[in-house]
């Protein structure tokens, strides 16, 4: 019996799924089912990430419980949890970060909840935080250009994405949360003249009664990328707690403490890695073909006065923003390999590092899906260090509230 005919199984799929979910033809993979070819490392990792964990029996009871909707690969959730929080319900659509959530929380209790759309309020269990990073495509400004071109509707108007923002406020509504925390692009201020961001505090402060703060906040002062989010915090009862006085590093990490080689906490990973020194495998190294025309396409721009073109960085530099676009060509953040070679792309596992996910002290993520899905996955994540400092910002607000809501719920029991 084949390990992939075993991790299938245990899975809970047919071999034309795991086909799919792992991204071949299923003439291959039933090669691999009957054992006359072995599936690579990664093939397996996917099924063994979809494979149930046994819930684990949690006997202390959390500080309190939140929600992660537009959960990704949970990088709301990781900041929420260094502070007590246990997730009680997760919804994430997209079946590739689906794997990814599941092998990093193996031990939830509920399943992942699909299309938040599909999803009732009333089928949510009681919370007291409710965190979303929304989907930003429909604000972002390269989602708008994209949608323009295609002459597709954006913002409200885009009933697929921008409407999302109102499954939100309808679980506000039904639930009555503490708090919220809610993440998007900078460009959500903007868009369309203000009014979309004008219509989304009109909802959060008028309908639903809360006291809202909101700051677009740089990742670079804790991880070496410049990453700008805005994020919006909403509390139900009136609060001093202010976005403004959210506390900001002075240190400014640079590019040495994520790259394979220079890294602290560094240690050699195979297919990311290679040599005892750990350096990047040759793998991610661009073709003499790429460098060439992305070299070719900047300085077409440039004679036109325009600013595209590759990012080169080095272990002392900040990178620009990691993109989900990253896995096409990686031009926006490209590692010098010194003078007369060919640069490289960030690996996985150096994303992981870029966005926060791995810290030294800590296990490192789990990464069970392709490059081209984890790149994907980090480029639409949020730097986790940044999250973690809102909610310690967030506590001692968010501790006086519920110890007020269960000084309420005695009194009227």
């Amino acid at each position: 019996m084949s390990d992939f005919h075993t991790l299938r199984l245990h899975a809970g799929l047919s071999v034309a799924e795991a086909a799919e979910l792992t991204g071949y033809d299923e003439r291959t993979a039933y090669r691999w089912e009957s054992g006359e070819a072995k599936p690579r490392k990664s093939v397996l990792e996917v099924l063994q990430a979809r494979t149930p964990a046994p819930p684990v029996e949690l006997s202390e009871p959390p500080a309190f419980r939140f929600i992660d909707l537009f959960a990704g690969i949970g990088g709301l959730r990781r900041g929420f949890e260094t502070i007590g929080g246990r997730c009680v319900f997760t919804s994430e659509w997209d079946r590739f970060s689906q794997i990814t959530y599941k092998a990093n929380f193996p031990h939830d209790p509920h399943p992942i909840a699909g299309d938040i759309r599909n999803v009732d309020a009333a089928d949510i269990p009681e919370f007291d935080v409710l965190l979303a990073g929304f989907p930003c495509q429909p604000f972002s400004l390269a989602g708008v250009s994209k949608k323009n071109s295609l002459n597709r509707a954006h913002g409200f108007a885009d009933e697929t994405q921008g409407t999302l923002f109102f499954d939100v406020a309808r679980i506000i509504a039904h639930h009555r949360p503490a708090a919220f925390l809610l993440e998007n692009v900078k460009n959500l201020t903007s868009h369309d003249r203000g009014r979309t961001f004008e219509i989304i505090k009109e909802v959060l402060q008028e309908r639903l009664g809360y006291h809202i703060s909101y700051r677009t906040v740089d990742g670079r002062a804790w991880t070496p990328q410049h990453r700008e989010r805005i994020f919006i915090v909403g509390f139900r009862e009136p609060t001093a707690f202010s976005m403004l006085d959210l506390p900001i590093p002075a240190e400014r990490p640079t590019l040495a403490s994520v790259l394979h080689g220079f890294a602290e906490i560094e240690t050699p990973e195979t297919p990311y890695s290679e040599g005892p020194a750990g350096k990047a495998a040759a793998k991610y190294t661009l073709s003499q073909h790429l460098w060439t025309y992305l070299q070719n396409y900047a300085e077409k721009h440039r004679q036109k006065g325009n600013g595209f073109g590759f990012g080169l960085v080095g272990p002392n530099d900040v990178a620009r923003t990691l993109s989900a676009r990253y896995h096409k060509d990686g031009s926006e953040i490209l590692i010098d390999q010194g003078k007369g070679k060919v640069p490289r792309r960030l690996t996985p596992r150096e994303c992981a590092r870029l966005m926060g996910f791995d810290q030294p002290g800590k296990p490192p993520v789990r990464i069970p899906v392709s490059d081209t899905q984890a790149y994907r996955q980090f480029g639409n994540a949020v730097v986790v260090p940044v999250v973690e400092a809102i909610a310690k910002h967030m506590e001692p607000h968010l501790m006086e509230a519920l110890a007020n809501d269960r000084e309420t719920e005695r009194a009227v029991a």
